[in-house]
């Protein structure tokens, strides 16, 4: 599919009522609930829409999270587990809304999702995951089948759950924002923000704005905010595969190991595709990541006659230290500033959630979930102020920009498309060699808390194991929360063949 078009590439001369940055499923649902509320917003996408999670996403709609109704009933109480399962009904009663108000193509479909257990253990937990569903006023039984291939125990089945194509779902989204007046700038990153008076400035690489509220829908804030502390980057793994023969199943299926696996049918443009996902883990703590797409291909053929690996791809999440998603008031601001983070691997449902949330916040209306997902909930301990002052503004060190290549041996033991840390006269290099010989280099050193980024070879860039930034191969940010590009070292007198 092609890019999104903006009409407007420039950063028009007025005051708006919001600014939203990030240009996922997030901001733009969000952006078009305001607009329609009455509220002037701009959009500010530092790459094109859908450039990160939500171009990757397997968009499954969930009345369910990662983390289980049981286990919300024990951290957070039992009318917890009712404003959350009231809270995914309405996410997804929006989703059904926008699509038949704007007749959107976006191969929307209602299916049952079926969780499902393979031993002992997992077993009593399905057991505990269906009694406080019960209890949660969650459409979900008990059944005897499954719709995959795969041997289980026990199984149940979680009624009026849906899937959708993202990106062509939020496209439609931000056209129909457009079309209300709200102003959408791709390319246009956020570089600085200060509160002013109940109000933010905000300064672009278009220029500066200013405005009444400024929402972070960038998946994590960038700079150094406590949520950086409470939010775990992960990654996960999904292929879509080819079948011998015309036997996709019906439904969305999900086992119950940590990681677990997902599964679901897709059909574009009368071609259909099974699509499995799984394999997660820590962003950067994987030394070999093609690893993982080649353990979720074995994976996927122990059940299914695979034709063809048609696609592969890999997207980002952040796991909550409690388990729900932060949806609100930035932790630290003085009320002008708004996230919503942390939505583990639900971001489909918790997109939804907060377009709602975040607009009754700002239009002072009333909502039952905002104590719930409020990231105020959890406070910093003593010392933290000063490190976010300290940290704000990380500028590495290095020993210099300019390296001779002929002494780094380590180089020529590369291969075109390889990469790893080498030392050089005490310090460290992040080295790349391309699939034409060229070298780049870089510090590795993350400019966002001093952490060093490692090498992730099936996306080919640089990411930060601590806070989850990534960095292309010429060290320009990818993902926050960074907000300044790897150092990039210059290599002089290059002579290695």
């Amino acid at each position: 599919m092609q890019d999104y078009t903006t009409k407007t590439q420039h950063i028009p001369n007025q005051i708006f009522d919001v600014i939203i940055a990030g240009g996922g499923v997030t901001g733009i649902a969000t952006a078009l609930q305001l607009q329609k509320a009455g509220k002037r917003c701009l959009i500010a996408e530092a790459h094109n829409i859908c450039f990160g999670t939500t171009g990757g996403t397997t968009a499954h709609l969930n009345t369910f999270f990662d983390t289980t109704y049981d286990q919300i009933k024990k951290d957070f109480g039992e009318d917890a587990v009712q404003l959350v399962a009231s809270a995914t009904n309405k996410a997804l009663d929006l989703y059904k809304s926008n699509i038949e108000e704007y007749s959107i193509d976006c191969g929307y479909e209602q299916k049952d999702g079926y969780v499902f257990s393979q031993d002992d253990k997992q077993t009593e937990q399905l057991d505990k995951m269906y009694n406080a569903s019960v209890s949660g006023g969650v459409d979900i039984s008990y059944t005897d089948r499954i719709p995959i291939p795969v041997e289980f125990q026990k199984a149940v089945v979680y009624h009026e759950q849906a899937q959708v194509h993202p990106t062509r779902y939020v496209y439609a989204l931000a056209k129909a924002f457009e079309e209300a007046g709200g102003v959408l700038l791709q390319n246009c990153s956020v570089e600085d923000v200060v509160e002013v008076e109940g109000s933010v400035v905000v300064q672009t690489s278009l220029g500066g704005v200013q405005a009444s509220y400024l929402i972070y829908a960038t998946h994590i804030p960038p700079g150094i905010n406590l949520l950086h502390f409470r939010c775990a980057p992960y990654r996960s793994y999904a292929i879509a595969v080819k079948l011998e023969g015309d036997e996709y199943p019906e439904g969305l299926s999900y086992d119950m190991y940590d990681p677990y696996h997902y599964y679901r049918t897709q059909e574009i443009e009368g071609e259909k595709y099974l699509i499995v996902g799984g394999e997660d883990h820590k962003t950067a703590h994987e030394k070999n990541t093609d690893s993982c797409f080649n353990h979720l291909e074995a994976h996927v053929r122990k059940y299914f006659t695979v034709k063809k690996v048609a696609f592969k791809w890999s997207s980002q999440f952040f796991e909550p230290s409690d388990g729900l998603a932060y949806i609100g008031l930035l932790p630290g601001s003085s009320g002008n500033i708004l996230v919503a983070t942390g939505y583990s691997g639900n971001g489909m449902t918790y997109s939804h959630i907060a377009a709602v949330l975040l607009r009754d916040l700002i239009t002072k209306k009333e909502n039952a979930y905002a104590a719930l997902f409020n990231p105020n909930r959890i406070k910093p301990v003593a010392g933290f102020t000063s490190f976010v002052k300290e940290n704000a503004d990380v500028v590495a060190q290095f020993v210099g920009k300019r390296v001779s290549a002929g002494k780094l041996k380590q180089l020529a033991e590369l291969a075109p498309g390889e990469a790893k840390l080498v030392k050089y006269e005490g310090e460290t290099l992040a080295i790349y060699k391309d699939e034409t010989g060229q070298v780049h280099a870089l510090n590795p050193v993350c400019t966002h808390a001093k952490c060093v980024v490692g090498w992730n070879s099936a996306e080919k860039s640089w990411d930060c194991p601590c806070h989850g930034a990534r960095y292309s191969i010429n060290g320009e940010v990818l993902t926050g929360p960074a907000r300044k590009g790897l150092e990039i070292v210059e290599l002089i007198d290059l002579a290695i063949k």
